[in-house]
C-alpha cells in the first residue's frame, strides 16, 4: 500500500500556516475528512488541529494503529472524549472550524466546550491551498488517466445493441476496479452524490435532473434519478460516456462519444464545435484570461457556431460553468465560471468540459482532464478524441 510522502505533508502544513495567521487564527480543526486526509494522509476517523505554532495533533476515534502507520506526523493520539481537546486550545480567543461541512450539533458542543472563542470558517483555506496541485499529486492523477484510457479502450468490445445502460455501466466499473479505481468519486456537497457510470443514450442524454450539469440522464429510480438508466441503447443514437476515475484519492475526469452503426450529423456536427471551443478556451487561458472571460468566451464560441440554444444546457436548464477544478474532489477550485476572476495558473489541474443538449433527442459533447503548465497546458485525459462508431 503506498502511503502519502512526509515530504508531501510537511510542505502542506508548512504552506497552510501563513494562510492560518493570516486569517488572524491561533490555531484551526479539520474535520472534514478530505481536507484532514490532505493535510495528514490518513482517513481514520478522527479530526486534526493545526496551530498557528506549534506540531500539529491528529485526535483519532477509530483506527489508531492504521492511523499511526499511514500519516507521518509526529502526534496521532486516541481521542475518546472532546474534553481531551482543551489542553491543546487553552488560551486561544480566535479557532478555526470547517463551517461549511461540520455539523451544527458540532459547532454547539465546540461553543459549550470552548466558552468565547470565536469560531472562523477555514474550509476556504484548504480550498485555496488545494488548488494547485503538487508532482506527486500529479503523478496520481496521470496513473488514474492510465486506468481512464484503459476502461475507454474497452467499450467497443463490450457495447452492442440491445444493452441497458447500466449493464453497459457495470461491466466498465467492473473493469476499472480489476485496474484500481476505487469506486467511489467524492464531491464537496450536502445533497450531491457523485457516481462513476454516466452513461447517456439518445433521449436520456437531454433528461435534466438533480445534478449541476446540462443533463443529468433518467437514473434507476426516484431515489437515484440521474446517471445510467435501464434503458436499453440503440442504433443509430448518439451515446455519451462520462465515467470518472478515482486512483489513490485522486481523480480523472473525461466524456467520450460513441454509436451504433452510425451518429446523426448534427450530433457529430455539435461534438466538433464543442472540441473548436475547448481548445480555443485552452489556448485563451494560455494568454492569462481570467476563468470567468474564459467561460463567457465560450458562450461567444457557441453563439456563433449557431449552437447557442443548445450550449451547456437548453431553455433554463443552462448551467453558469464551463469547467472545474479536480483532485482529491471532482469539482474543487478552479472553476470556470461567471464571478470566479482570476487566471489559470501553473500548477492547477481542471475538466473543461463543453456539451450541446438537444431537446428531446439527446446530448453531444466532450470533456477532458487538463493540466496548466508555465509554458503551456496538457491534457491527461490521453483517450482517443474521435467519435467511436461501433
Amino acid at each position: 500500500m503506498m502511503f502519502v510522502p512526509k515530504e508531501e505533508i510537511k510542505d502542506r502544513i508548512d504552506r497552510l500556516r501563513p494562510l492560518i495567521k493570516e486569517a488572524s487564527l491561533e490555531g484551526a480543526f479539520f474535520h472534514y475528512k478530505i481536507d484532514y486526509y490532505y493535510l495528514s494522509g490518513t482517513m481514520q476517523d478522527g479530526f486534526l488541529f493545526v496551530p498557528l505554532d506549534g506540531e500539529a495533533t491528529l485526535f483519532v476515534k477509530r483506527e489508531l494503529k492504521r492511523a499511526r502507520r499511514e500519516s507521518p506526523l509526529q502526534q496521532v493520539i486516541p481521542m475518546e472524549s472532546l474534553e481531551e481537546i482543551k489542553p491543546y486550545v487553552r488560551g486561544m480567543k480566535r479557532i478555526g472550524l470547517q463551517l461549511d461541512v461540520i455539523p451544527y450539533n458540532q459547532v454547539i458542543k465546540y461553543k459549550a466546550l470552548l466558552g468565547d472563542a470565536q469560531f472562523v470558517d477555514v474550509s476556504p483555506l484548504t480550498k485555496a491551498l488545494r488548488k494547485k496541485k503538487s508532482p506527486y499529486e500529479i503523478r496520481l492523477m496521470e496513473k488514474a488517466a492510465v486506468i481512464s484510457k484503459k476502461v475507454y479502450g474497452k467499450i467497443p468490445e463490450i457495447l452492442r445493441e440491445g444493452m441497458r445502460e447500466i449493464e453497459l455501466g457495470g461491466i466498465m466499473e467492473s473493469h476499472a476496479k480489476s485496474l484500481g479505481h476505487e469506486g467511489l468519486l467524492r464531491m464537496r456537497s450536502l445533497n450531491y452524490e457523485p457516481y462513476t457510470w454516466h452513461i447517456l443514450s439518445g433521449r436520456t442524454g437531454s433528461i435534466v435532473s438533480q445534478s449541476d450539469s446540462p443533463m443529468g440522464g433518467l437514473g434507476l429510480s426516484p431515489a437515484f434519478p440521474v446517471g445510467a438508466s435501464m434503458k436499453r441503447i440503440r442504433m443509430g443514437e448518439p451515446i455519451l460516456i462520462d465515467f470518472g476515475i478515482n486512483y489513490h484519492g485522486y481523480h480523472m475526469d473525461l466524456t467520450r462519444m460513441y454509436a451504433i452503426g452510425h451518429m446523426p450529423e448534427e450530433f457529430v456536427r455539435a461534438y466538433e464545435v464543442c472540441k473548436e471551443i475547448q481548445y480555443r478556451v485552452l489556448d485563451r487561458a494560455l494568454q492569462g484570461a481570467l476563468a470567468s472571460d474564459l467561460f463567457r468566451y465560450s458562450q461567444q464560441l457557441a453563439d456563433e457556431s449557431g449552437l447557442g440554444p443548445y450550449y451547456l444546457g437548453y431553455d433554463h436548464h443552462k448551467v453558469n460553468f464551463l469547467g472545474h477544478g479536480i483532485g482529491i474532489e471532482l469539482s474543487e477550485l478552479p472553476f470556470l465560471a461567471p464571478r470566479h476572476d482570476y487566471p489559470i495558473e501553473e500548477g492547477m489541474t481542471f475538466a473543461i468540459e463543453p456539451k450541446m443538449v438537444f431537446p428531446g433527442k439527446g446530448a453531444s459533447g466532450i470533456e477532458n482532464t487538463v493540466l496548466m503548465g508555465k509554458d503551456g497546458y496538457r491534457i491527461l485525459s490521453d483517450a482517443d478524441e474521435s467519435i467511436t462508431i461501433i
